[in-house]
């Protein structure tokens, strides 16, 4: 028991990351991981110690990510793009902030399926093979998915409306 406390605890700051690239808002995503961390707890007895338990919290994370995209979808409840919590305030120069932004809302273009791959394996850092098991699917189709993400990502940006930027003289 120790020993799971432990491993969860050491695991939170990148659920966390997870959490808040999925919701795409801080307060939803905390409530993400303290659901994540609740159910955990509750289902220890399942988690297999000769296992990283990182993956398991992810796959128990997209769960019950999941699951609240479709009650809200039930309720015809619309989440609105939230760019508050894009903004490039760590970011060295406005130039960086402003791609960040783009590359962000590109990711957040993808489709899901392409999206939720690059998300466990680019930014959570799990290995194909563990992203398979928290998606349910072959490590091909991880690898395929992660190749197409990757290419739309690097094709150039379609235009959109122009960017204005308030100056100060």
């Amino acid at each position: 028991m120790p020993r799971f406390r432990q491993e969860l605890k050491e695991a939170l700051p990148s659920l966390w990351r997870y959490a808040y690239v999925l919701t795409r808002d801080r307060s939803r995503a905390d409530d993400l991981v303290q659901d994540c961390a609740e159910r955990a707890l509750r289902k220890r007895h399942l988690w297999q110690e000769d296992r990283p338990i990182r993956p398991w919290l992810a796959k128990m994370a997209l769960n019950i990510h999941r699951n609240g995209l479709r009650t809200s979808a039930a309720r015809h409840i619309h989440v609105a793009y939230d760019e508050a919590d894009l903004s490039p305030h760590a970011l060295p120069s406005a130039e960086q902030g402003l791609e960040a932004m783009e590359m962000l809302r590109r990711v957040d273009a993808l489709p899901p399926e392409q999206r939720e791959v690059l998300l466990l394996v680019v930014i959570d850092g799990l290995s194909y093979a563990e992203a398979a098991g928290v998606l349910d699917i072959p490590i091909g189709t991880v690898m395929s998915r992660i190749s197409r993400a990757r290419a739309s990502l690097k094709q150039e940006p379609t235009p959109g409306p122009p960017v204005r930027l308030r100056s100060v003289t």
